[in-house]
């Protein structure tokens, strides 16, 4: 099993629509056990992949506590071979949890449990530098950070570079994406010209209306241009996952 986080700094980047047709990809495009994990108290992710919780909210915390286990709160979503672990508002106060445990490797221990049902487990995360992340930083195999071709967003993603240059241990390997991109603007070409081999996620209507679908964009519109970017980003990311399985 390898684990990717979809991670950023800022918010307002287009994370979670990321995460989803990421999870999407990996489940249908390479036919991958794949597994979204909803770590955000927003829960937008479950909003999105249009699965429910199967038990009461307020226990998405009690995995980490070891409360209750994994697979008790996984539900399936519409796509084959991709499973849903949702958020609810008990994850609020997880990074004051993570604070007083005072254990480090606790999600990369709960990943490891999941390790025999699942491929890939993608990380849907919460934005801004917290405990929450520092789990993740340090537990993900691939951190996939969108970036919106602006000052703002790069400078974020910069910073989560030197964060995790100063910080000591293990730390998956950083892939920016620009994400939500309008080729019209000034701004935007020059932000992927400065960086050419960036992934590049075009805005799109089709991802936009994933809330009203809930489902992936590849999957109520696979002609969609946004649909071909994520499935070559997809293939991206699955070869440096291969490469990693291999070294």
């Amino acid at each position: 099993m390898r684990s990717v986080a979809i991670y950023s700094l800022k918010g307002g980047v287009g994370k979670t629509s990321l995460s989803l047709n990421l999870a999407w990809a990996a489940a249908t495009l390479s036919a991958r056990r794949t597994l979204l994990w909803d770590l955000d108290a927003q829960a937008a992710a479950t909003f999105l992949a249009g699965a429910r919780p199967r038990s009461g909210a307020g226990e998405a915390q009690g995995l980490f506590a070891r409360e209750i286990a994994p697979d008790k709160l996984v539900v399936p979503t519409q796509t084959a071979r991709l499973d849903l672990l949702p958020a609810d508002r008990s994850l609020r106060s997880l990074d004051r949890f993570f604070f007083t445990l005072g254990k480090k490797k606790r999600l990369e221990k709960l990943l490891q449990m999941l390790a025999h049902g699942y491929d890939r487990v993608l990380l849907d995360c919460p934005p801004g530098l917290s405990e929450t992340s520092e789990q993740v930083l340090r537990a993900a195999d691939l951190i996939v950070v969108p970036v919106i071709p602006s000052p703002l967003s790069r400078r974020a993603l910069d910073e989560v570079v030197a964060h995790l240059g100063r910080s000591s241990g293990r730390r998956g390997a950083i892939l920016p994406v620009f994400n939500m991109v309008d080729r019209r603007r000034a701004m935007h070409r020059s932000a992927i010209e400065a960086a050419p081999d960036w992934p590049v996620i075009p805005m799109a209507s089709a991802v936009e209306a994933m809330a009203v679908h809930h489902d992936a964009v590849g999957s109520f519109a696979p002609g969609a241009p946004a649909a071909d970017a994520v499935a070559r980003l997809w293939r991206a990311v699955e070869r440096r996952l291969i490469a990693a399985e291999s070294s």
